[in-house]
């Protein structure tokens, strides 16, 4: 059983069990906590008869030497109350707490002057229902069909998407996964993505298709085997940018691919280089010169097809084409992992000899041409009403000022992505959090730290709750309504903040 069916199990066993322990509030769970345990989230307890938020309240800080970079809070390391510097700081929403039952204001809503801009950052740990994963998996192999299934120990939490160049997709979770299935299919569901959110390995199976770990920055592992590298382009794409390279070492090169496999003598590169006619017969169907279609069903092998003998696309050779004995043919993959080499015997039969190494230098720069294969994982949600009444009294009000770039929204303090259209849809990239910026909650939803941040006169003019603004200092001092330690960071990081070009220009271009 995993540690989040552990948890809720206790909390469905225990939540029967009132006796002396306290109610917390902070989600639509409800859980009674005995004094020294934790509720079913992990992310409250009870400490002396006090609702205590487990997680400190991380504070980042711009480090001026890093040219505006804030800098995530070190897991090990512990605060011991005394500011690290003086330069600007900025409250994210992790360990901040939620503004549930939804009629409350933010637990932070904090004002700074930053460059001559008076700036109000609202935080608050969003319960995301309706969320998902969108996982990209750098490689050519098969994994499963589009709209197959993925699996995580045995339950249904997502299903592959449209592929993308050089990369395999899926998208995992969604409210009908987390609410409309099983409860154990919820369940899992809420812990795969946690995991991948907080960085963690994962075992996904896919139905007709491999079984895949996936680890946010990590290479992936295929049915065993870990990934080293994504391909350079398509086939042909390969032939245009190393044409130059195979001229005058080898008579005819092909380079074997899923989606389109290219043959220099046919293609236009070689053609403008001057090559010569070799006879070749490719067995696909033919798109353009030299760029062919499937050659091959998708799979493990050469260019992410099922290939294993290069052989197997080709038919026979056309003499009256200039096909003769002891031309010269180079195959070789899209990532250069798989290459040989061949020579026509007397019957215009391809036969292979050691690899010759005059070739051995532009098979090393497909590879050198290679990125390293890797795991992104994007966490993706809306942020809904009752998290937006947190911000604003009226929550369409927050949804416009995002809409109109006059609001810059965060999610631990890593810049996000919104999509274009109604309400406030987001994707961030999980390695731009800080590590174990997520939680969860067993209704089953995703816990995520959300900030909002705009001028202070935009922020009144849109109705925020401007009694509740405070300034760091009284943060860093006083805490918030749960009683939780406060953390600052020490360490430099790729996020810039704030975000005073968009700000000044509230929304205007």
């Amino acid at each position: 059983m995993s540690e989040i069916a552990e948890r809720f199990e206790t909390h469905e066993a225990g939540a029967r069990q009132v006796g002396e322990k306290i109610r917390c509030d902070a989600c639509p769970v409800m859980c009674y906590i005995a004094d020294g345990r934790t509720g079913a989230c992990d992310r409250y307890g009870n400490v002396d008869g006090r609702i205590v938020r487990m997680d400190p309240l991380t504070i980042l800080h711009q480090a001026e030497e890093a040219g505006g970079a804030v800098v995530p809070f070190d897991a090990g390391e512990e605060w011991s109350g005394e500011l690290v510097n003086t330069g600007r700081r900025f409250v994210t929403a992790i360990g901040a707490g939620t503004t549930y039952p939804d009629y409350k204001p933010a637990p932070f809503i904090v004002s700074q002057e930053v460059e001559g801009v008076d700036l109000v950052t609202v935080v608050t740990e969003g319960i995301f229902s309706y969320c998902g994963v969108k996982v990209k998996i750098d490689t050519d192999r098969h994994l499963g069909p589009e709209t197959a299934t993925v699996r995580a120990q045995g339950e249904a939490v997502g299903h592959v998407t449209t592929a993308e160049y050089g990369s395999q997709m899926l998208s995992l979770g969604g409210v009908h996964h987390l609410t409309g299935g099983s409860k154990s299919e919820g369940r899992v569901t809420c812990d795969t993505m946690l995991e991948l959110c907080n960085r963690k390995p994962v075992e996904l199976s896919i139905d007709g298709g491999a079984t895949v770990i996936v680890e946010a920055g990590k290479a992936p592992v295929i049915d065993g085997k870990q990934e080293e590298r994504m391909r350079v382009g398509c086939g042909s794409a390969t032939i245009g940018m190393f044409a130059t390279q195979w001229r005058g070492l080898v008579d005819e090169v092909v380079v074997v691919d899923d989606h389109i496999t290219g043959v220099v003598s046919e293609h236009q590169a070689g053609k403008v280089l001057g090559w010569e006619d070799t006879g070749i017969k490719i067995i696909g169907r033919r798109s353009t010169p030299g760029r062919y279609f499937k050659v091959s069903e998708p799979g493990l092998g050469w260019g992410g097809t099922t290939i294993s003998d290069p052989l197997s696309i080709l038919g026979d050779w056309n003499a009256k084409k200039g096909a003769r004995p002891g031309l010269s043919l180079l195959m070789v993959s899209t990532t250069g992992e798989q290459f040989a080499y061949y020579e026509l015997d007397d019957d215009l039969k391809p036969v292979e000899k050691p690899f010759p190494e005059r070739l051995v230098k532009s098979v090393g720069l497909i590879e050198d041409n290679c990125e390293p294969a890797l795991c992104t994982v994007l966490f993706m949600g809306g942020a809904g009403g009752s998290l937006r009444a947190g911000v604003v009294e009226n929550p369409v009000n927050l949804t416009r000022s995002v809409q109109g770039l006059r609001t810059y929204v965060t999610v631990g303090g890593a810049p996000v992505y919104v999509w274009p259209g109604g309400g406030i849809t987001l994707m961030v990239d999980v390695m731009r959090v800080p590590e174990n910026a997520f939680g969860y909650v067993p209704t089953p939803a995703l816990v995520a730290p959300i900030e909002f941040t705009l001028r202070r006169d935009d922020y009144e003019r849109l109705g925020g709750h401007a009694a509740e603004i405070r300034t760091v200092e009284d943060v860093l001092a006083r805490g918030g309504e749960y009683l939780n330690a406060r953390r600052e960071s020490t360490a430099a990081s790729r996020n810039p903040w704030p975000p005073l070009a968009q700000l000044r220009r509230g929304g205007s271009q």
